[in-house]
């Protein structure tokens, strides 16, 4: 356990109390500092009081919804979220997406998988730091931009909001533009997971981000390659 881990700060926000209540102690077996909400308006609340370093957001909460509380959230600061849902339907991980979540896991979800995936959304977030560090040069792919260090995408004239991991997934494909990058590179080098989540779940994972980043970014320069991954074509 490492000092840096022992000074995150992770919100748990899940209206079954069994659920959050086991959460939270293996988070706090991990150093994490835990803080718990119950409902919408208070995990709101919480989120501006305690200014955490992650959240796991459950969908249905009493209140208003969990796509509610993380648009509130993500609308004061930025922050890492992990959606938690008992619905394992497209269109509604795309919604949660779309309202800033970073990731999703369906229930019911090992402990384990949720600390890796909360372990690789701070990664994430430190890589991200540590590239604005280094000022690196901007990437053109026909009339698509990509700022590294400003984490900014523009089409054209015209500027693109990208969720953290979008920004990272189209960064990733940005940076070998033409070449096809298979699902479990992807899964490596944006999420990074290890060969241990070559699942159904992994894949989901991917193919969902990539569809909620088509719609922002255009179709056509996310080219997929049936059984093997995606490619960022150049589109003027």
């Amino acid at each position: 356990m490492t000092s840096r881990t022992a000074a995150r700060t992770a919100l748990v926000v899940e209206d079954e109390r069994t659920i959050n209540d086991a959460l939270a102690q293996r988070l706090r077996a991990e150093g994490y500092t835990v803080e718990q909400a119950f409902d919408g308006p208070s995990a709101v609340d919480l989120a501006a009081r305690v200014s955490p370093d992650v959240v796991l957001l459950d969908v249905m909460l009493p209140g208003f919804d969990g796509l509610e509380v993380c648009r509130r959230i993500q609308a004061a600061r930025p922050v890492p979220v992990l959606m938690l849902t008992a619905r394992d339907d497209e269109a509604d991980l795309l919604v949660g997406l779309g309202v800033g979540a970073d990731d999703y896991l369906t229930k019911p979800f090992s402990m384990r998988e949720v600390v890796a995936r909360v372990s690789a959304l701070l990664r994430r977030v430190e890589r991200a730091a540590a590239l604005a560090d280094e000022r690196p040069a901007v990437i053109r792919v026909g009339s698509l931009s990509l700022d590294p260090g400003t984490r900014r995408t523009t089409v054209g004239d015209a500027a693109v909001h990208l969720t953290p991991t979008e920004f990272d997934l189209l960064l990733c494909l940005a940076r070998e533009a033409g070449q096809v990058l298979s699902r479990e590179r992807l899964l490596r080098e944006v999420w990074d997971w290890g060969d241990a989540w070559g699942s159904a779940s992994a894949t989901r994972t991917v193919d969902s981000h990539v569809k909620a980043l088509r719609s922002k970014v255009g179709a056509e320069r996310i080219r997929t390659v049936h059984g093997v991954g995606y490619a960022l074509e150049e589109v003027g």
